[in-house]
């Protein structure tokens, strides 16, 4: 009976999507945003850990430069972003033409087309890159404007807890030419897509039970030392890139940093892995205090492990 009860609940959850998205594709923008904006201030409102969290956070990264009332501002807005992300999601400006991608003509993504122009060089001129991006703005939108101008993507993915809705959306994934690889014991897999020439997609900066310890926002922070070891193990750079909304809702800003080269270091690899991922902190920050109200501070990025850390601290 449980059983049941439990894939009955994953067909509603799954059901609900599909309504979700007719929805949404059927709103005028305006209307989108003035509802996601009362969504994210009832789930802040409703779910006190995740406030709690997300308050905790932004003291953390900006408790010097703003005040209480702002910093509780900027919590919320954060939850209104992440209801934002999923339903631009939902309504992408990126849609399927056969085995293609094509762009709806209404979205103003020139910039965003252009910037990924400098990740294709570095794409092409590396065979294969590895690109990471926090939690900011719209994170789901880089593989498919990755896709449109060329560039073979292998996606890092935790496996969701409902398989239907899963495959639901893996099939939209797949059908724009991106590879989609379990996060759990993934790491023959990105070796394997990085020697066939492709780049991979990584989002590194979520708290990881056994990591380095790399100051983000003057803080330390559990990180993943996967894309470092990658690029220091195979000589491929890595690039931070970001998506993030302007006023204009048909309009995203695009960010691509200059390429982080693996280095011969004097120190040895584990002090070259720590520079690296070090580098990739500090321009994810950059780019996220362009826009706070655009990230998911409502994750424990801070988080503590009992677990000893890979190497370091």
């Amino acid at each position: 009976m449980k059983k049941n009860r439990g894939k009955h609940r994953q067909l509603i959850e799954v059901v609900g999507l599909y309504m979700a998205i007719a929805a949404v594709k059927v709103m005028p923008i305006s209307g989108l945003r003035f509802v996601c904006r009362l969504l994210g201030d009832l789930i802040f409102a409703i779910l006190p850990r995740r406030r709690q969290i997300a308050l905790k956070n932004v003291e953390i990264a900006f408790g010097n430069e703003l005040s209480q009332t702002q910093i509780r501002q900027l919590a919320r807005r954060s939850c209104q972003s992440f209801f934002l992300m999923a339903v631009e999601t939902m309504r992408s400006p990126f849609k399927h033409n056969g085995d293609c991608v094509v762009r709806d003509p209404r979205y103003k993504t020139g910039h965003l087309e252009q910037l990924f122009l400098k990740a294709k060089k570095i794409h092409d001129d590396a065979g294969g890159c590895i690109f990471v991006t926090p939690h900011l703005g719209n994170w789901e939108m880089l593989p498919y404007a990755s896709a449109l101008i060329g560039i073979q993507l292998a996606v890092l993915m935790r496996p969701m807890d409902n398989p239907y809705l899963e495959r639901a959306i893996l099939s939209n994934r797949i059908a724009s030419g991106q590879v989609v690889i379990p996060k759990k014991n993934s790491m023959l897999m990105l070796e394997r897509m990085l020697k066939q020439g492709k780049s991979l997609g990584i989002l590194p900066d979520q708290a990881t039970g056994r990591g380095l310890r790399v100051k983000f926002f003057g803080r330390e922070a559990p990180v993943t030392p996967i894309p470092a070891v990658l690029a220091l193990t195979y000589k491929r750079p890595v690039v931070v890139v970001a998506a993030c909304r302007t006023t204009d809702p048909y309009c995203f800003e695009g960010f691509v940093s200059d390429p982080i080269f693996p280095q011969d270091n004097p120190a040895g690899e584990q002090a070259e892995i720590l520079r690296i991922t070090t580098e990739i902190n500090g321009r994810m920050e950059e780019i996220i205090r362009k826009y706070p109200e655009q990230y998911l501070w409502m994750h424990n990025r801070w988080k503590e492990s009992g677990r000893k850390p890979v190497f370091g601290k």
